[in-house]
């Protein structure tokens, strides 16, 4: 009787082990992310209900595939974990319902906002680095013609102005 009792836990054993999916080093690879990463989101409650193996092994299905891809598009678009985690618990109740549409819609358009003004400063960065460099090449050029001497002269230039100060 107890041989029978092992043969059938070594059964269910394998059975287990052989359990449909694929583990983290597979996901990782097909999605990009590191184990650290995706062991990091279950702990958040990100991906809920990840089966393990008879080892203690994760299984990932198609289910937590696509949450990871679903998860990895909005950190690329900027959403932090805490708004991802908000998102997926109105997931979770009742799936794409219009509130979490309705959620993700909002979410997007402040991050949007953000993402235009960050850009405006940039723009404005790159042309005053534009204009700042036109100076620099002008000066290089005045030099190459030997219209100025080697000693810095330009208000711009920190020699100049730290002899103005000693003076």
């Amino acid at each position: 009787m107890a041989v029978k009792g092992a043969e059938r836990s070594a059964g269910a054993a394998r059975e287990a082990d052989e359990t449909p999916g694929r583990g983290i080093g597979e996901v990782c690879a097909q999605l990009g992310l590191t184990p650290r990463t995706v062991r990091y989101y279950e702990e958040l409650g990100l991906l809920p209900g990840v089966r393990r193996r008879s080892a203690g092994r994760r299984v990932y299905g198609e289910d937590e595939l696509e949450r990871l891809r679903f998860i990895t598009r909005l950190k690329k678009l900027g959403l932090s974990l805490q708004e991802i985690k908000e998102l997926n618990s109105l997931y979770a109740l009742a799936g794409s319902t219009r509130a979490m549409l309705s959620r993700l819609e909002g979410l997007l358009g402040l991050h949007l906002a953000e993402l235009d003004g960050r850009i405006g400063e940039l723009m404005g960065l790159r042309d005053e680095m534009s204009k700042y460099r036109d100076h620099v090449s002008s000066r290089i050029e005045a030099m190459e013609a030997g219209a100025s001497s080697d000693a810095p002269h330009a208000p711009d230039a920190p020699d100049a102005r730290r002899a103005k100060g000693r003076a």
